[in-house]
């Protein structure tokens, strides 16, 4: 079927404008759901998992059903089709600005300013970075950049990949919700409760992906797979998150590092199981990090695209029989 086809190459060009422009300085789609559900949370809060489990199925099905609706109008209609899978697939991508985040901390930390690199932590992930020092802060960023490349890159695709623009759009609001309600707080323990399943739900497979192909392409890193697959299989399933281990110990099985340690959240103290079995991450550890990221994120969209172009090949194949 053809409109498969035109998802597929909508779906390559808005990897290529994401690679090319990154996120959008201002006005990002993502920033505009994510005023549009702190005001809904402001209007039906209750610290129940009913009312969390309603307020994540607004939130999620007014999305996916913006993207069915742009599924249908744009059936037989070609460009349309690939312009709006393109804008969906730029929208919901955050590998490039990841990667330029990490290199960002790995510059501040090459040049020993600690300052810079402690104010610019916030980007990337929620831990306090007052005391941290560079050590610390490299760690935190492999981290971040190991997990948020499924996140950012190869979960979304996954599920364009799998339903098109819906997909896209539904991935990036269940993701987006998690992080805004999906943590661990005394307000959000219960109405949040549903936005961090569900998330944990859309990034098994993803995540598990992730990993093999860390392991696949830990030589960009001047890594070794075979270190990279033997921390996977040992260490994966150690995380406290179902999903997050499996990225984080590919990374540092393809690093040669070992992650994990005690986090400070603001006050909140969470001692994560260390992953991988060598030292712990140098500041040079950043920049191969971001370069098997980018390795990643480029293979991760060329399996998707490939996969949606398959699936019009198959379904053309079969109504020609």
């Amino acid at each position: 079927m053809r409109t498969e086809r035109y998802t597929a190459a909508g779906m390559a060009l808005g990897a290529v404008v994401d690679a090319l422009v990154g996120d959008p300085r201002k006005g990002h789609p993502v920033a505009v759901f994510g005023g549009r559900v702190a005001a809904l949370e402001n209007r039906i809060y209750a610290d129940s998992r009913a009312r969390g489990t309603l307020f994540t199925a607004i939130c999620v099905g007014a999305v996916a059903g913006i993207g069915v609706a742009a599924d249908r109008l744009t059936r037989r209609r070609p460009l349309a089709r690939t312009a709006v899978t393109a804008a969906a697939t730029w929208a919901v991508l955050g590998g490039t600005t990841l990667g330029r985040e990490g290199a960002h901390m790995a510059t501040s930390l090459e040049s020993g300013d600690l300052a810079a690199a402690r104010a610019r932590l916030p980007h990337l992930c929620g831990r306090d970075p007052s005391r941290l020092d560079a050590p610390e802060l490299a760690r935190a960023t492999v981290e971040s950049v190991a997990e948020n490349t499924s996140d950012a890159t190869v979960a979304p695709l996954f599920w364009g990949a799998v339903a098109g623009v819906p997909g896209l759009l539904a991935y990036r609001a269940i993701n987006t919700l998690d992080a805004m309600v999906g943590h661990r707080s005394p307000r959000h323990e219960r109405f949040g409760w549903a936005s961090a399943r569900l998330d944990d739900v859309a990034n098994l497979a993803p995540a598990r992906l992730t990993g093999l192909l860390a392991v696949a392409l830990a030589p960009v890193s001047r890594g070794s797979s075979r270190r990279a697959l033997a921390a996977l299989r040992r260490d994966g399933h150690r995380h406290p998150s179902p999903n997050s281990g499996h990225c984080e110990a590919a990374f540092a099985g393809a690093l040669g590092v070992r992650l994990g340690g005690v986090n400070d959240y603001g006050g909140r103290l969470e001692a994560r199981p260390e992953l991988g079995d060598g030292p712990r991450p140098a500041v040079p550890d950043i920049r191969r990090a971001v370069r098997l990221a980018r390795a990643v994120s480029w293979t991760a969209a060329a399996l998707a695209v490939g996969a949606r172009w398959a699936a019009g090949s198959r379904r053309g194949a079969g109504a020609g029989r």
